[in-house]
């Protein structure tokens, strides 16, 4: 991670190293030849991901690879960039001369994202000339969505049209619940699980929304973002039904035995870590 403390000279050595890394272990994943056809055809692709895991990310980096290397020019829309950096995002895409200076430009404060993990990515949109797109509530609107509710941070038309204006499914509301119980260690406080849950429903809403819009440019979209995102049964797919992104394809890269529905698993390496519950 592109630590806050290190000198901007140190953080670049690293990125660069990581990045050769990365990109060797993705000339050795999978190739188009291993992937359904169904996933090499759609135009609407949602990439799951485990956030610090290298092998899922150097896994994930090699299908995109092989579709742009076919002739695909989609949207990449990342977790990782806060809507409200868009403009800095942008910018950065049209100055910068590689994934280090668009991460310093356009990265969210106080977020620890693994930085090196999703460089070759963004090295991948500057050489092609790809739209990056910020595809995140940014962690103060989420908070206030968690304490209001959504009009903290979403427009009426947009709680309208995805149906937030009514009290969520049953089923989808368990198991947000559920995810995200585990996903604190069983330790999260009753009183703000509810709140919780609105933040992370939240985001997926927000993320559909990006994705559809891109769909309508025609040219395709993928969206980057962490597993439970990217599930069909509580994520952004759920969103997405019944709206032009309905065809979207759902890969989760993830560590088994892992929860979630999605339209294909890629079974990823454990990565080694700290039990964050050992705490």
């Amino acid at each position: 991670m592109l630590a806050r403390t290190m000198s901007r000279t140190h953080a670049s050595c690293r990125l660069l190293t990581t990045l050769a890394v990365a990109l060797v272990l993705a000339a050795c994943a999978e190739t188009p030849a291993t992937r359904s056809a169904d996933a090499a055809a759609s135009q609407v692709l949602l990439l799951g991901e485990v956030h610090d895991n290298p092998d899922g990310h150097a896994r994930r980096y090699a299908w995109l690879k092989a579709r742009v290397d076919a002739g695909w020019r989609p949207a990449i829309a990342m977790e990782q960039f806060d809507r409200d950096r868009q403009a800095d995002l942008d910018r950065a895409l049209a100055e910068c001369p590689d994934a280090a200076c668009v991460i310093r430009r356009a990265e969210p404060a106080g977020q620890g994202w693994e930085w090196p993990l999703y460089a070759p990515v963004i090295e991948l949109a500057l050489a092609r000339a790809l739209p990056l797109r910020a595809a995140n509530l940014s962690r103060a609107d989420a908070s206030r969505v968690v304490r209001e509710g959504y009009r903290a941070a979403l427009d009426d038309a947009t709680i309208a049209s995805f149906g937030l204006d009514r009290p969520l499914p049953r089923e989808l509301a368990d198991g947000q619940r559920r995810a995200i119980d585990e996903g604190h260690c069983h330790q999260l406080p009753a009183s703000i699980a509810e709140g919780m849950v609105r933040a992370q429903v939240a985001r997926d809403v927000w993320m559909a929304k990006v994705v559809v819009a891109e769909a309508a440019r025609g040219e395709g979209v993928v969206l980057l973002a962490g597993n439970g995102h990217v599930r069909r049964d509580l994520g952004v797919p759920r969103w997405l039904q019944g709206t032009a992104g309905a065809r979207a394809f759902s890969v989760g890269f993830v560590e088994e035995p892992a929860d979630g529905d999605f339209d294909e698993r890629v079974a990823i390496a454990p990565h080694r870590r700290v039990d964050p519950c050992a705490k």
